[in-house]
């Protein structure tokens, strides 16, 4: 439930000029007012499952961004019943001068790319049917002047490549990987949140930059309680942080009877040293390798 302190879920992530949300909980509008940021770049918006908790904003959002005058498509994404789930809530939202278009999830796991970034839906195990999401933004490798040259490409095509363009040049194909060296580590920010914990997940969350969790209950005796509501505990979380790896845990989706979380990340750090206790408005920017290093 939404709380004087706490608002419900959503997730906003920023790339090139193009927003997206992980679901939209009562408060999601006032959340990215505060913060500054805009509606209109929004062109995606992602359920995890369609508890309340995650997808009552919608319909006021939609109004808000219909009242900016947007006519930009907007893609929603989530498991099946979605366009049922969505069109029931749009009743009072009926009249929008946008198309929304859906793409419902029917597998374990899904991939697709939106706006050069990867986003993979995988199944969690929640008791409705519920997913988690990466979104991954690959990076190609370093131009290679010399590779390029051994394979015989002129300069003037070298920038075109570059970029990924693929050119027929004489009946020759050229392609990026002929003037590329090998590909970069990228960006990958995973999201998870009402679920027990599972091996997908850890393997989903694999060497992410920063791997956001549900931590239902910082309490260690609400084990068994986090089992029967299929939820996760703070050390469960932890643990599966450690497993997969990541570069930075924050937990988040907490009890209405969890006060202060910060109480309970000493325990926390002690399974996975870099893990934070979510709250409202936390962001961070995600840097490439090479940019960290200049920074």
């Amino acid at each position: 439930m939404p709380l004087p302190y706490r608002r419900l879920t959503s997730l906003m992530a920023r790339y090139n000029g193009s927003s997206l949300l992980i679901d939209c909980g009562e408060g999601t509008q006032v959340g990215i007012k505060e913060k500054g940021w805009s509606f209109k770049p929004i062109d995606v918006i992602c359920f995890t499952h369609y508890h309340a908790d995650h997808i009552s904003g919608l319909p006021g959002l939609l109004l808000t961004m219909g009242n900016a005058e947007r006519s930009e498509p907007l893609l929603i994404i989530g498991p099946r019943g979605l366009e049922r789930v969505v069109t029931a809530l749009r009743v009072i939202a009926p009249d929008l001068p946008f198309e929304i278009r859906f793409r419902e999830l029917k597998e374990k796991t899904e991939q697709f790319e939106i706006n050069g970034y990867i986003i993979r839906a995988f199944r969690v195990n929640h008791n409705v049917l519920c997913y988690g999401y990466s979104l991954e933004i690959p990076r190609a490798g370093r131009f290679d002047v010399d590779r390029a040259r051994e394979n015989g490409i002129e300069m003037k095509y070298w920038s075109r490549l570059q970029k990924g363009e693929t050119i027929e040049d004489g009946g020759r194909i050229l392609t990026s990987d002929m003037v590329l060296g090998p590909a970069r580590k990228g960006l990958k920010c995973t999201y998870t949140t009402d679920t027990r914990p599972t091996a997908l997940i850890a393997r989903e969350a694999a060497g992410a930059d920063l791997f956001i969790c549900e931590g239902m209950y910082g309490e260690v005796d609400k084990k068994e309680k986090a089992r029967e509501k299929k939820h996760m505990t703070f050390s469960e979380a932890a643990r599966l942080a450690k497993e997969a790896e990541v570069g930075e845990l924050w937990l988040t989706h907490y009890s209405p009877s969890l006060v202060y979380p910060e109480n309970y990340m000493a325990g926390v750090r002690k399974i996975f040293p870099a893990a934070k206790a979510g709250e409202d408005g936390m962001s961070t920017t995600l840097l490439f390798e090479d940019m960290l290093e200049t920074s």
